[in-house]
């Protein structure tokens, strides 16, 4: 069966190439019209994370790269080559998507919704009717922030914290809607946050906590750029979040896909079995930006300026208050215990976002926890 996968140069996209090759002999990856690189930048993550080099010599003779436009119809293809896209296909990853917490409804609606409706007209076309596996997000459960979201709950009565969260609402109720009318299979991946330990490089995804930190960078730096100055943040003592180790994740997904699906609709929160407490969060904050933290249950009547400037991103205090959990009570029936990972901690955290050698600001982490192995 041969496979093609969207956002194969992301954060997630690149781990699951690497599980897929595991599986698979050849790989089509849709990649962004313009991005010729696609191939050098694949060959550099897997060379920088271990993979032999007569694995590396392999990769062009493995993978074909398409160069789509996932907004438009047709992934911007002739019909032609759209068909030949389509008829050699048995499933279709679709990983790519935009994680902009800031960005605004209709852009995120071009990638995440049109995005998804595209890659569905592909499905629909294939003569071997492939399989749909969907990379969503655990974040579909909106603005609900106490008791426990279930993998069938899919609705909107609790609002968004942001557009990235509602986008990804509406392309699976996008996804149900298809499959009802084609009566096609779709595999539903949810992720929580995802992490890693490995450092940063200048030719890796950035992690998603370095957003954050840049952010958090430039607001001290406009404001108040000395000093270690004290920043009151909005957020739960007793919040946590959940953290899930990117390499583990794509593990699990590669392992659900595997699986022969319902016929309707099959969604799993791909999560981690323990939750990181919002005070660890802060306390990574405190470490990489040199801030001090006060978490605060309402929002001060007198920020300083780096507190307005920190509160101008919608993206980044919102998710401290939270202390849902998400159930993933289908993953442990499938896998048991095999399904938990690793323990994500500051030391965890800080190996993913400071490049080796660097010395904490702070008093260094203590290593009470192994580091989750890579991929």
């Amino acid at each position: 069966m041969h496979v093609a996968l969207t956002g194969a140069t992301g954060f997630l996209g690149l781990r699951l190439l690497r599980r897929l090759l595991d599986t698979h002999r050849s790989v089509t990856v849709l990649v962004h019209a313009g991005s010729g690189d696609a191939l050098h930048r694949i060959t550099r993550f897997f060379a920088l994370t271990g993979v032999p080099e007569s694995s590396l010599a392999e990769l062009p003779g493995r993978l074909r790269v398409v160069e789509t436009e996932l907004e438009r119809p047709g992934l911007g293809l002739s019909g032609r080559a759209f068909q030949e896209l389509a008829d050699g296909l048995g499933a279709i990853w679709h990983s790519a998507g935009s994680i902009n917490l800031a960005g605004d409804l209709p852009e995120l609606r071009r990638t995440n919704v049109e995005g998804t409706r595209n890659v569905l007209e592909l499905a629909a076309a294939g003569r071997a009717s492939p399989v749909v596996h969907h990379v969503s997000t655990a974040f579909v459960a909106g603005s609900r922030r106490e008791g426990v979201a279930y993998e069938d709950e899919l609705d909107d009565a609790y609002g968004f914290e942001n557009a990235y969260e509602r986008s990804k609402y509406e392309a699976e109720a996008l996804i149900h809607a298809w499959s009802g009318e084609h009566r096609r299979p779709v595999v539903v991946l949810r992720p929580s946050i995802l992490v890693t330990d490995l450092p940063p490089h200048p030719e890796l995804p950035s992690h998603p906590f370095q957003v954050v930190e840049r952010i958090l960078r430039d607001a001290r730096r406009t404001a108040d750029p000395g000093g270690r100055p004290r920043v009151r943040l909005v957020g739960r003592p007793d919040g946590r979040l959940n953290l899930m180790q990117v390499d583990h994740a794509a593990e699990m997904m590669v392992r659900l896909a595997g699986r022969t699906p319902s016929g309707g609709v099959d969604t799993y929160h791909v999560v981690h079995d323990r939750d990181v407490p919002v005070p660890t969060i802060a306390a990574l904050l405190e470490r990489l930006v040199e801030v001090s933290i006060d978490l605060v249950a309402t929002e001060p009547d007198d920020p300083s300026a780096l507190e307005a400037l920190v509160d101008f991103y919608p993206g980044l205090t919102t998710y401290l208050t939270h202390r849902r959990r998400f159930d993933d009570t289908r993953v442990r029936a499938l896998f048991g215990s095999s399904a938990a990972s690793d323990r994500v901690d500051l030391d965890y955290l800080w190996s993913g976002l400071v490049p080796r050698g660097l010395v904490p600001a702070g008093p260094p982490p203590t290593a009470a926890f192994p580091s989750a192995r890579h991929a």
